[in-house]
């Protein structure tokens, strides 16, 4: 139990952990006031026994009892203020910390980990951590602050009870331990079957469509019913398990209780104890145990805190790119790509490319599906770290920038746009949030999607759907190049930027990409002949090697896979770039 409270602190960080000592202080105190009530009632029990009850002697027990009661309650007030603060302020200030550590992973983690799994951390992990977490641990720590000290008490009037009471408290403390075993053991399942109903909700959601339109939806259905039976009947084995151990905690103290009772009635009538004392252990005996009774009963989820914990330290641990670089601005923007390879796990997926981009110049990359044309992109921009060799923007290696001041540099129109639901106007000035409307029209007449915008029943403040649902592929994706040319980068990158946009689109599209391109450095990985022809050079890559590079004039006078994606005019579906 102690390991895995000292683990939560540790985990909340400085503040927050202040926050809570601060807590189990207050802690201290409230025990106090409850273990006020003792010395009342021996108070009071001696003067109905000696038939002394006088005014005095009833307004020193009601004083002493008005002490317990508002002392606890104006103490319990401060510390529940303090418990919440704590409590949320780790779960915020970590989804804070793992969004900033996302931000510089390799992008290769986020293709090996599910968004649901992220998800569930930052969603059901925080939660526990912020709410339950903190209730448990705080009402555990209660429970047994407030028995110890009590039992202290207990020593000054009696001994031998309050030794009973320090026994009774070990053997508690055996239950739990079983009983924190056995939580070791069935929680992880817990967590894992939280993280597996996100991640099958999230992908039903997201799939809804494709479901629908396979005819899937009983298939699928029957994955999200069975992620759901797990997480129910993982949650009824986590409660039939702690239930044993959890009545024989609550065996303990009250078995405990009867034998401050038998003990206190011998001792009297031994002549070992005073009748006033003996009375007032027996009276003790029901209060001395309430706090721990409850404090057990929620330790049973202290193993579920520790699992948490677990996993957010696991996102937490992972090695980001190395982002200590300076803040430089490149003398230009020629790109330099020396020798570089770079493997996904053991798989080479780039494999000795060398290759010089002038600034002001279009680079259109081509060649067969999965040849490493989009992940040699990313190398460029630093998604990732190359392996081996070296990237550099105006002479300088990439690796030396701050990953702030290098995506300066950069602006990116995908082939799949991701919008935010929120405002279009917001969508455009995205990463720009001060930017003033009259740019925001600016850059949408630019990238001609100003007319569909003003068609919108709220114009630039329409709030469009989460990822850009309420929009068509085309006007999405002239929503995107308009938030490139707000950030107005001096490098584009364009991944396949008109593969999905229908011809009704692709002129106005087109037009806006001309408009974001002129006197930038392009890279554009792309499929259509006519959007790599007149290219300052064309890069062929296929299977992680540079195979060719030339004009297309050039290229056209060689026999390899440039040629025959031309003579296929676009339509041989296995040199879909």
């Amino acid at each position: 139990m102690l390991k895995i409270l000292r683990k939560f602190f540790d985990f909340c960080g400085g503040e927050n952990r202040r926050k809570f000592y601060l807590s189990i202080f207050f802690g201290v105190l409230m025990a106090l006031f409850e273990a006020l009530k003792i010395p009342a009632i021996v108070l009071m029990l001696d003067a109905v026994i000696r038939g002394n009850v006088t005014v005095a002697v009833i307004w020193q027990c009601l004083g002493i009892c008005l002490v317990s009661i508002i002392g606890g309650f104006i103490v319990k007030y401060f510390n529940t203020i303090i418990q919440c603060e704590a409590g949320y302020g780790t779960a915020a200030g970590k989804r804070i910390e793992i969004a900033e550590h996302l931000r510089y992973l390799p992008m290769g983690y986020f293709n090996n980990n599910s968004m649901g799994y992220i998800t569930s951390v930052t969603t059901n992990t925080m939660e526990n951590l912020g709410d339950v977490a903190t209730r448990v641990v705080m009402l555990t720590t209660q429970g047994v602050l407030t028995t110890l000290i009590i039992a202290v008490m207990l020593l000054f009037y009696d001994w031998r009870i309050g030794l009973v009471v320090l026994a009774g408290l070990l053997l508690f403390f055996l239950a739990n331990s079983r009983m924190q075993r056995k939580s070791e053991k069935v929680s992880p399942r817990k967590i894992a079957a939280d993280s597996g109903l996100v991640e099958k909700l999230l992908e039903y959601i997201q799939g809804i469509m494709e479901v629908r339109a396979y005819n899937m939806t009983s298939a699928q259905s029957r994955k999200l019913d069975a992620a759901i039976s797990e997480n129910e009947d993982c949650n009824f084995t986590l409660e039939k398990t702690f239930i044993p151990y959890m009545c024989a905690q609550n065996f303990v103290t009250k078995m405990t209780g009867v034998a401050m009772t038998l003990l206190s009635i011998w001792f009297y009538l031994e002549g070992t104890m005073d009748l006033i004392v003996c009375i007032s252990m027996m009276i003790c005996s029901f209060i001395v145990y309430s706090s721990l009774d409850s404090a057990g009963n929620y330790s049973a989820l202290l193993r579920t805190v520790d699992v948490s914990v677990d996993k957010a330290r696991e996102i937490l641990d992972l090695q980001p790119m190395d982002t200590e670089g300076r803040d430089l601005k490149p003398k230009d923007h020629d790109i330099d790509v020396e020798d570089i390879a770079f493997s996904y796990d053991k798989r080479r997926v780039i494999d000795g490319i060398t290759v010089h981009i002038p600034e002001r110049t279009t680079t259109a990359i081509v060649g067969p599906s999965g040849g490493g044309k989009t992940t040699l992109c990313h190398l460029i921009s630093r998604f990732w770290d190359v392996d081996q060799g070296q990237v550099r923007l105006g002479g300088v290696d990439v690796r030396d920038y701050s990953m702030d001041s290098l995506m300066q540099n950069f602006s990116f129109v995908f082939q799949n746009v991701y919008l935010f639901q929120d405002t279009v106007a917001n969508n455009i000035r995205f990463g720009q949030e001060e930017a003033p409307m009259e740019k925001v029209v600016e850059a949408a007449k630019k990238a001609c999607c100003h007319d569909f915008i003003m068609a919108l029943p709220e114009g630039y403040d329409t709030v469009i759907g989460e990822g850009g649902a309420s929009l068509s592929g085309g006007e999405k994706q002239r929503l995107s190049v308009a938030r490139a040319m707000m950030k107005d980068a001096p490098v584009i990158i364009l991944d396949e930027a008109t593969a999905n946009v229908d011809p009704e689109n692709e002129k106005e599209l087109v037009e806006a990409i001309e408009a974001l391109t002129k006197e930038k450095t392009i890279l554009m990985i792309a499929h259509r002949l006519k959007t790599v022809r007149h290219a300052d050079q064309i890069l062929v890559v296929d299977k992680g090697k540079l195979v060719q590079r030339g004009r297309h004039e050039e290229l056209m006078q060689e026999e390899g896979i440039y040629r025959r994606f031309v003579n296929a005019r676009e339509t041989a579906a296995g040199w879909k770039l």
